[in-house]
């Protein structure tokens, strides 16, 4: 039963909704539960009683699944008058501390039992209820008596107070799934934004939507999309490449199956009072005499917890407090010399985000400093005195400092489009105001900038991997241009500079819209390069947008002297390219090894520009990637030599040998090694006699073959002087001896051809401690076709002899290196006799065929890739024709 003094009835009442959910006594469902009864009152249209309620039902969660250490069921119903909400936990024997009773009342600093003094201060009525298997805790929250019909109003204003909006008002409607893709875009949103629906159905928001957002700061447009509720600003890109600032309202729905989506209603930004929610208000004579803070009276509640709703949020009470059309907030860098323009309301673009504006303006007395308050009755009589609203139309301003212990953190203003609206006691009231959101504001730019150096850590090491994991020059700059955008900039272009006398060349271009890589690309292409300065830090380059605007105006005037004819679609992409250029362009140098290797170019769209932080991270970005594209550079010039090198040891080409077929199949082990310890070669000695050899140098790499090209020039030469076969071999054997603490002992066939009349082939063949050769006779019978002799560069005098053999019409021999015999798998090695399996099966193929099946077989012998140089050469007498 209940205890006495606590109410456990409501009075009668008609249940018009119900929601009910449960949780694991786990402290994450605590967080769970408040999202739950959130969502299901703003699903309600309960915004009023929401905060109260989430505070409740997060106490009586907490001291179900954390004290009491049971799950918690959580049940919210709705009536006329109200809503209730009921919190079950599943143990009904622990006490209830109640006033009016002989226990002891919680102690208000204990987290135990806090919840139900809470129920007591905030709800109208609350109760315990008891029965065997549980205890609920309810509490009834009253909603607030309004006229019929009437959620929220405001006063009834002069007709030339009243917020300005175009003749025709015109709401986007978009309706967004759960992916956040695009699934509804009504004829308003067509008009606003020149995108026809079957152009933007089916696509994500995140394509048009140009979402403020900074690296590991602030809510992205995935976690807005994903709120019950959310209002603010930020850009659509338009059809024709402009950013419209917009002001929107989402709502997230689901319909009769479950199925989750949000609602998006958007307006221009300027006519925000179409959807803007109106401040929550005081309902009560109990609400108003609770404590309010300073703070949360001018910013509201909830505060924001982030920096730049707070900032937004700011400008926009601003705006409203003093009756301005526009506001702005712009915070200090940390030597107080500038001030970076972070949050606008009612300005022709927010896109001036981040731009930057001196401390101290020229000119002498208060006006000129951001560190004293100031009031300009009219801008047209202080040409520039407030550079931000340059060209705005804004005539009086208000600006004030906002400061922490005496040090200048910011500046604050609100302006009119009227001359006169602002005397010093607005500037009073917007002084106040500063300094009552100064230090939160202070202490989110810090937690931002903390959370800003830790995603640039994050950003840099990820950075340094990815480039240090490739020495491909094209490559590296692919990874150069696409971890700077969108990351760091809307477009790149990565410049190179071959050598200090070489021009800079246009290497690589990337924009985050696919379509404009093209245009943006032709564009740099028609303009000079920036110059190779070696000075550190960024450095603006406005040649692109100065170009691009050039011709757009030429375009224009094309088309405008053809106006009977309709426009072309080239000035569409002019258009276009202008835009994506019409930012802020900043060029970083490429520095490595004390010299210009080329130039990193960052970009934004109209109006936009770098944030200070930004460029910081870009400028450590290029330092490293100037470095990895050195590295890319010089690996390539040494890989180009190398190969080079190496594709000299080689033999040009087989000779055509009259009656005899000839393949060879060679396979250097090693990456970007074309010769290795293994070599071959055939060469035509005088009319039709031919020297072959096959060998093996001990080893692999540059140094084996240093080896192989001595090897095969001696050869040649040797052969050619009329020696014969050991003469040969047991010369090249002292050339060898004689390279000293240089010279590798070396396997080597060596034999020369003679093809004969009768269609047979004559072959003299010395082996030189090489795999014996192995012959294959048309009935497939295989037999090796010399013995084994010394190998050469181990002794000085060798006696070496040849021997004779005779290729038959259809007889293979076939001439391999250890590099085939000794493949293994484990314990496994396919050996002499495998080889000549594999040749048995050869009987009838060409020499071609047999080189081909013997690889084939080599390869799938094991299914690690070969870690020797191999080398194959096959000769075959051919059958001859049947008549």
């Amino acid at each position: 039963m209940a205890e006495p003094g606590v109410e456990t009835r409501t009075r009668s009442s008609v249940i018009t909704a119900r929601a009910a959910a449960s949780f694991e006594p786990v402290g994450r469902s605590v967080a769970t539960a408040r999202a739950f009864v959130r969502d299901t009152l703003q699903g309600w249209g309960h915004t009023d009683v929401v905060d109260d309620a989430v505070v409740l039902t997060s106490e009586l969660v907490t001291n179900a699944v954390i004290h009491a250490g049971t799950a918690a069921d959580v049940l919210c119903l709705r009536t006329e008058h109200g809503v209730r909400v009921e919190v079950a936990d599943r143990y009904p024997e622990r006490e209830v501390p109640l006033q009016g009773t002989g226990h002891a009342e919680p102690d208000p600093e204990r987290e135990n039992g806090r919840g139900l003094l809470l129920c007591a201060a905030l709800a109208s009525r609350w109760g315990v209820d008891y029965s065997p298997t549980q205890k609920r805790v309810w509490f009834q929250l009253e909603l607030p008596e309004r006229p019929v019909g009437t959620r929220s109003a405001g006063p009834v204003l002069p007709v030339d107070l009243l917020p300005v909006a175009d003749e025709r008002v015109r709401v986007a409607v978009a309706q967004i799934d759960r992916n956040g893709t695009i699934t509804t875009w009504n004829e308003d949103a067509e008009h606003l934004f020149g995108y026809a629906a079957d152009l933007v159905v089916g696509k994500p928001l995140g394509d048009f939507a140009a979402w403020p957002q900074t690296p590991g700061i602030g809510t992205g447009i995935a976690e807005a999309l994903r709120l019950s509720r959310w209002e603010g600003s930020y850009g659509i890109r338009c059809a024709d490449g402009r950013v419209i600032p917009v002001y929107a309202s989402h709502l997230r729905v689901r319909d009769a199956q479950g199925e989750q989506s949000t609602v998006c209603l958007l307006v221009r930004d300027y006519e925000r009072a179409i959807l803007q929610s109106p401040p929550r208000t005081p309902v009560d004579s109990a609400s108003e005499s609770r404590s309010t803070d300073p703070f949360e009276v001018f910013i509201g509640s909830p505060a924001p917890d982030d920096l730049d709703g707070l900032l937004q949020r700011t400008v926009e009470r601003a705006r409203d407090m003093l009756d301005g059309d526009a506001a702005f907030l712009l915070l200090a860098t940390d030597d107080e010399t500038e001030l970076e323009v972070r949050a606008t309301t009612g300005l022709p673009s927010a896109r001036q985000r981040f731009a930057r504006v001196p401390v101290e303006a020229a000119g002498t007395g208060r006006y000129s400093s951001a560190r004293m308050p100031a009031v300009h009755e009219d801008l047209t009589a202080v040409p520039g005195g407030v550079p931000l609203l340059n060209g705005t139309g804004m005539r009086s301003v208000v600006t004030v400092p906002l400061k922490v212990e005496g040090r200048l953190t910011g500046s604050l203003g609100v302006a009119a489009e009227a001359a006169g609206r602002y005397s010093n006691e607005e500037a009073l009231r917007l002084q106040f105001a500063a300094d009552r959101i100064a230090l939160a504001v202070e202490s989110a730019r810090l937690g931002e900038l903390e959370r800003l150096r830790r995603g640039s850590l994050s950003f840099l090491v990820e950075a340094s991997d990815l480039l240090a994991g490739t020495l491909d020059r094209d490559q590296t700059l692919a990874l150069m241009a696409q971890m700077t955008v969108p990351t760091l900039a809307t477009w790149c272009a990565v410049y190179t500079i071959a050598d200090p006398t070489s021009d800079p060349y246009l290497s690589y271009v990337l924009h985050e819209d696919e379509e404009r890589i093209d245009g943006l690309k032709a564009l740099l292409s028609k303009i000079p390069p920036p110059e190779p300065v070696p000075a550190p830090g960024a450095r603006i380059w406005t040649a692109p947008a100065d170009a691009a605007h050039q011709a757009a105006l030429r375009t224009s005037m094309r088309e405008l002297g053809h106006s009977s004819s309709p426009l072309s679609s080239g000035i569409g992409t002019t258009l276009t390219t202008a835009a994506t250029v019409g930012g802020e362009t900043v060029v970083l140098p490429l520095v490595a090894r004390n010299r210009v290797i080329g130039m990193l170019t960052l970009g934004k769209p109209t109006d936009d520009h770098f944030r200070q932080e930004i460029l910081e991270l870009a400028e450590d970005l290029s330092r490293r990637a100037a470095l990895a594209l050195d590295n890319a550079r010089l690996y390539s010039e040494r890989t180009a030599i190398s190969q080079s090198l190496q594709r000299s040891l080689l033999p040009p080409g087989l000779p055509q040998v009259p009656g005899v077929e000839v393949d060879v199949i060679y396979r250097a082990a090693g990456e970007g090694n074309e010769v290795g310890g293994d070599f071959y070669d055939l060469f035509p000695i005088h009319d039709n006699a031919y020297g072959f050899a096959i060998g093996d140098v001990c080893g692999t790499g540059p140094e084996a073959a240093a080896v192989t090209g001595l090897a095969r020039h001696a050869l040649r030469l040797l052969a050619r002087e009329g020696l014969g076969g050991p003469a040969v071999l047991e010369r090249l054997n002292a050339a060898i001896l004689d390279e000293g603490a240089r010279s590798r002992f070396l396997t080597l066939l060596y034999g020369e051809l003679w093809p004969q009349e009768d269609g047979s082939a004559l072959l003299k063949v010395v082996c030189a401690g090489h795999p014996l050769p192995l012959r294959l006779r048309q009935d497939g019978t295989v037999e090796p076709a010399a013995e084994p002799q010394p190998l050469l560069g181990v002794m000085d005098d060798l006696e070496l002899y040849e021997e004779t053999v005779v290729l038959d019409p259809g007889d293979v021999l076939l001439c391999v290196t250890d590099g085939v015999t000794e493949r293994r798998e484990g314990s496994r090695m396919l050996g002499d006799d495998g080889l000549a399996d594999v040749l048995t099966t050869c009987t009838g193929l060409t020499a071609g065929a047999v080189t081909a099946r013997i690889m084939r077989a080599v390869e799938r012998f094991a299914p690690e890739p070969p870690s020797d140089d191999m080398a194959i050469l096959a000769m075959r007498v051919p059958e001859p024709h049947a008549d």
